[in-house]
């Protein structure tokens, strides 16, 4: 894939993403302007995840099937027409429906990307490389999201935060998709990889019988929960210590930030660490990280460890990709990025309640230990990993 329209894809990707990151700002906001509770607010932002968690196979299969472009344009309409039904009608329910849309959109869009991404690939170093490069995407997209929303919340209307303005951001969001279309509809696409003859149906959980599958998205799991546990109880620990809230929000943005300019950096060195010793290394740096983060008192202290922690998770997943499409068949991509998605946004619901009831127990720094503990038992199936 040459550097030219590998730059249009991630563009692509950040003008579709950035329109979920502004709604789940903007419509929350609205929401509350309206009167309706915290808990109405927080049921209307799961419903930016749930989508994807149910449509990812199916996004997969139709990738799988159609390709890159027909999936991304049936995106595009999903995703501007969630944003135009709320510019219409600034209600609830359409809040929620606009959040399904965008949400699944997002999914779908992602799924297709980084399918069309390998696929286009022509060896193990190119795919480090380009999968690097399309995991900062949503970084970008999370800031212009959300930034481009709340400036044009405050400014664009009669006065800030008023129906103008609310209407004029979703009259944005909803140009963000068309953006992306023009942006990625000139891309090359190669043929769709046919099943072999004579071959039986498949279905998506017969990858799961793939011992290296199987190993690669437990060890993503891993990754992806030592991710969420960060984010959940990092607010939680900083009150603990009487950190303010303000640098507890920065500490979380170092580790964002630190996230993405690793993934600038791996396409550098991707033609001189495997997948394999990333991964590992990223594990062990993690385990240790989380045995260290309770014993701290202080923001700074904390992070320090924040940053660390972030170069080691943010080099992950362009790993995990690159070795997901070398150990799965070229006609099943989509459905292996699908499942994979599907077990990420599953996981990402169920575990802060995991997380919340083992700090009741034991705890809130013994949850850092205890995951702390199953990421260095889960070093070995990392060890196991191969192409």
């Amino acid at each position: 894939m040459k550097g030219s329209e590998l730059l249009r894809v991630i563009g692509a990707q950040v003008c579709l993403h950035a329109t979920m990151a502004g709604m789940r700002l903007a419509t929350p906001l609205l929401a509350l302007q309206l009167g309706y509770s915290a808990a109405a607010v927080g049921v209307l932002i799961a419903l930016f995840a749930l989508t994807q968690v149910f449509l990812a196979l199916p996004a997969g299969r139709f990738a799988d099937r159609y390709g890159f472009k027909r999936p991304l344009w049936l995106s595009v309409i999903a995703a501007s027409a969630g944003a135009a039904l709320v510019l219409a009608f600034p209600t609830f329910p359409m809040m929620c429906i606009a959040a399904l849309l965008t949400g699944g959109a997002t999914g779908a869009t992602v799924i297709a990307l980084q399918r069309h991404v390998g696929r286009s690939a022509t060896n193990a170093t190119q795919l480090k490389r380009v999968f690097s490069w399309l995991a900062i995407a949503p970084a970008v997209a999370n800031f212009i999201g959300p930034f481009v929303a709340g400036m044009l919340i405050d400014h664009a209307g009669r006065a800030p935060a008023d129906m103008l303005a609310f209407r004029v951001c979703f009259a944005v969001m909803a140009a963000f998709p068309i953006a992306c279309w023009l942006l990625a509809r000139g891309a090359h696409e190669p043929p769709p990889a046919a099943p072999a003859a004579g071959a039986a149906p498949t279905r998506a959980w017969d990858l799961l019988r793939e011992p290296m599958f199987r190993r690669l998205l437990f060890v993503n799991w891993l990754q992806s929960s030592s991710w969420d546990v960060h984010a959940f109880v990092l607010p939680v620990l900083g009150h603990d210590r009487g950190i303010s809230a303000s640098m507890i929000g920065s500490i979380l943005g170092a580790f964002a930030i630190a996230a993405a300019a690793i993934r600038v950096v791996l396409p550098l060195v991707a033609s001189r660490a495997s997948e394999r010793s990333v991964i590992l290394s990223s594990t062990l740096v993690t385990a240790l990280v989380f045995a260290v983060y309770p014993l701290l008192d202080s923001a700074w202290s904390m992070g320090l460890c924040s940053v660390i922690l972030g170069f080691a998770l943010g080099a992950v997943q362009p790993m995990v990709m690159s070795m997901l499409h070398q150990i799965t068949p070229h006609a099943r991509h989509g459905e292996a990025l699908g499942l994979r998605l599907m077990t990420i946004n599953a996981s990402s619901v169920a575990m802060p309640m995991l997380f919340g009831s083992i700090g009741a127990l034991i705890g809130i720094a013994g949850v850092f230990w205890v995951v702390g503990g199953v990421v260095v038992l889960g070093a070995r199936a990392t060890w196991g990993l191969k192409v």
